[in-house]
């Protein structure tokens, strides 16, 4: 603590303890006689400075957090409280001012504060993450109990090749290019060709997109290319004009039934995820030779952070 001496031009300090000094690194013979704003330096607010300055002009106390600085250049968090003491005929005669150094306490409320937030992004992250894997659970059909195990199963190690890519990457963005092949890298054919410029995706959308490739590979795995030896698979991207979305060909050159069945489940969900998730559009064309996906997320879509599962 200090006091100071209000009745002499600014505010010289008269006393201090001997707390005060080993607080701030001074001899007794360095502070008496200054002002306390020789504590203050470059990484002092201004605004603090002010509101002090304000309390003393008004003849009122204060308490408040200001950034000091010790002798040796070392910074300190002062929690600072000035108090004015009057003599018998009311007249402001001194200033009484406490000081707590409050580092430590402000770095614990740091450090728990990004903790905070820490774990409202992982609750956040795990709640986007399970509501698709309970719309996996939900709507994957099989009159088969085995099969539909099998098929919600692959759906989840799916969203779990995406979340291990977002964890790789410090959940920013991910190469669209490795989205791809992590997909379909797991049927382990010769007959798939990759190509397209570097197109970086937003962490949302990441999920839904290793999902809508991991339903077109196991499409094309049980019915097209990447089931018959003589089927190629091509997959290529470029931008849309904008320079901001882009337009994706999955293409499968590989003879097929003229008679198609009615869409399963994949097909489905495919669909949903472009149409309601991306805000794109999915077009499909037959021809002899095979089959030709057309997907295009538009410029300024980012994709959703979770399945709307109302739409699905």
């Amino acid at each position: 603590m200090v006091v100071t001496d209000a009745r002499q031009p600014d505010h010289p300090i008269i006393l201090a303890n001997q707390a005060f000094l080993q607080l701030t690194g001074y001899a007794a013979d360095e502070v008496i006689g200054r002002n306390c704003r020789f504590l203050q330096g470059v990484g002092t607010s201004a605004s603090v400075v002010a509101q002090i300055r304000h309390a003393l002009d008004e003849v009122r106390e204060i308490t408040t957090e200001i950034l000091n600085y010790r002798k040796d250049g070392s910074a300190f968090w002062n929690q600072l409280h000035f108090s004015p003491i009057f003599d018998d005929h009311g007249t402001l005669s001194y200033y009484f001012a406490s000081q707590i150094d409050v580092t430590d306490f402000r770095r614990v409320q740091s450090l728990e504060a990004s903790e905070h937030r820490l774990l409202m992004e992982v609750d956040h992250r795990a709640k986007n993450v399970l509501a698709i894997v309970d719309s996996i659970v939900r709507l994957s059909r099989s009159d088969n109990s085995a099969q539909y195990a099998s098929s919600v199963q692959q759906r989840v190690q799916a969203l779990s090749v995406a979340h291990l890519q977002l964890a790789e990457t410090g959940w920013r963005d991910v190469s669209l290019r490795d989205v791809i092949v992590r997909q379909v890298e797991r049927y382990k054919t010769k007959n798939v060709v990759i190509s397209g410029p570097e197109i970086r995706v937003p962490a949302e959308g990441v999920q839904p997109l290793a999902l809508l490739f991991h339903e077109l590979a196991s499409n094309a795995a049980v019915h097209g290319a990447l089931f018959k030896p003589d089927g190629l698979l091509s997959v290529s991207w470029a931008r849309t004009d904008d320079q901001v979305g882009f337009r994706l060909s999955w293409s499968e050159r590989v003879s097929l039934s003229k008679t198609r069945g009615k869409p399963g489940f994949g097909t489905i969900m495919a669909d949903a995820i472009v149409e309601k998730q991306l805000l794109g559009t999915l077009d499909r064309r037959w021809d002899d030779e095979g089959l030709e996906i057309i997907i295009e997320i538009p410029a300024s879509t980012s994709p959703t952070s979770s399945i709307d599962r109302s739409k699905l």
